[in-house]
């Protein structure tokens, strides 16, 4: 199944300002297993230097069509390419794209490349605006290429409207889109994430470490996948991925109104969110004074969400849950499994450096229902949340499971 990790990736870099965010795309690309290769138009030179993207690459970064005398420099470049990203893209690059010119490297490298390409614009708001540029995004468009942004911003020269290139993280998603298979297209996915705050009083709270980040792993690779995603989360500070219906929530019982509302329309639900399991019985509605000394704190279960989720599933409707142990972490998440309802659970060991909340990585193990478990490793979050979707996928298309649902 096609995937960032050993694709090989083409990055197209042209003579605008933001040239210079297009070095942390490369380290992105880079970052997920992608092999990156570099082309800059003579312009771009003007802002960066293809020594910065050999640097972070690992490969020659290239300007001129005779930077390798004796070779055909941009057939060999376009045959090697999976996916071809274009960031920034200028007016003019999107102009010849569409009429075929091919005046530089990059131009005939793209033209002689037929494959995924991304463009990722960067242009004051009169040049997108203007009728010639829209003329040839709609041709380029029509061609099957993906573009992401411009947004709105501040741009050179204290001009502010549509324009700025979007964020290199972004435009990172689109690439990985382009390699992945939509097999995931048309099915609605309901994705949680983040902690709950349970408060105490106005200040204080009752919450857990969780960041979120798996559960925006997995809402972004759902709708990398052609998913049509909503992704409820709680009160965490990573960003959620541009792509996708997010509603935000604080409480667990916001967080059980907003799944519920929702849960019926969904084809998949995976609960990645950490609820908190308990909250104080009676909050205070005024800030607490420490000279009063300790508060008898009395506290009450948070509701069930995913037991609930258990008992209400519809039939061929997929549910995943996630389970955070420290000690028999098997043991525990096959008893949630079974006591949930669910078709799949990831069981997390928590509590040892550099993996669970917070970390890059998860100590994890996925358990399905009626076998072909995964065994317990080290994930990072990206492979997990692919991993994830393979078993939506499954469940949804295939025998076992999905069969036993009403699936065929």
């Amino acid at each position: 199944m096609p995937e960032p990790r050993g694709r090989r990736v083409l990055l197209g870099v042209t003579g605008g300002v933001a040239a210079y965010k297009s070095a942390l795309l490369a380290r992105l690309l880079s970052e997920a297993g992608m092999d990156v290769t570099a082309v800059l138009t003579d312009s771009a030179t003007r802002f960066v230097g293809p020594e910065t993207f050999s640097a972070l690459t690992g490969h020659p970064a290239y300007v001129s069509l005779w930077d390798r005398p004796g070779e055909i420099l941009h057939v060999r470049l376009a045959h090697e390419t999976d996916v071809a990203v274009v960031a920034p893209c200028t007016a003019n690059t999107i102009a010849k794209l569409a009429q075929g010119l091919a005046d530089d490297l990059l131009a005939s490298t793209l033209l002689e490349y037929d494959g995924p390409l991304v463009l990722a614009p960067a242009m004051h708001p009169g040049m997108w605006g203007a009728v010639a540029t829209q003329t040839n995004v709609a041709t380029l468009s029509s061609r099957g290429v993906r573009f992401v942004g411009p947004v709105d911003g501040p741009l050179a020269h204290g001009d502010i409207g549509p324009g700025r290139m979007s964020e290199p993280a972004e435009i990172a998603d689109a690439v990985f889109a382009a390699v992945r298979p939509r097999d995931l297209d048309g099915t609605r996915v309901l994705v949680t994430a983040g902690p709950t705050h349970e408060p105490i009083d106005p200040v204080r709270y009752i919450g857990n470490r969780s960041s979120g980040k798996m559960g925006v792993a997995i809402a972004r690779e759902a709708a990398a996948r052609g998913a049509e995603v909503t992704l409820v989360l709680g009160p965490a500070t990573i960003a959620p991925p541009p792509a996708v219906e997010v509603i935000r929530v604080q409480t667990a019982d916001e967080m059980r109104s907003a799944v519920i509302d929702r849960f019926t329309a969904a084809d998949a639900v995976v609960m990645a969110a950490a609820v908190a399991d308990f909250r104080p019985k009676a909050p205070n509605d005024r800030k607490m004074k420490k000279d009063a000394g300790v508060p008898d704190l009395m506290l009450e279960p948070t509701p069930d969400i995913l037991g609930e989720l258990g008992e209400r599933r519809r039939s061929g409707q997929v549910l995943v849950g996630f389970a955070a142990e420290t000690d028999d972490v098997e043991e525990a998440g096959r008893a949630k499994l079974r006591s949930k309802h669910l078709d799949a659970l990831v069981a997390n060991r928590v509590g040892r450096e550099g993996t669970g909340f917070g970390s890059e990585r998860n100590d994890a193990t996925i358990l399905v229902a009626g076998g072909r478990d995964v065994p317990m490793r080290i994930w990072s979050k990206a492979e997990l949340a692919s991993a994830v979707c393979d078993l939506i996928v499954r469940f949804l298309t295939g025998p076992g499971v999905a069969g036993r649902l009403g699936r065929s």
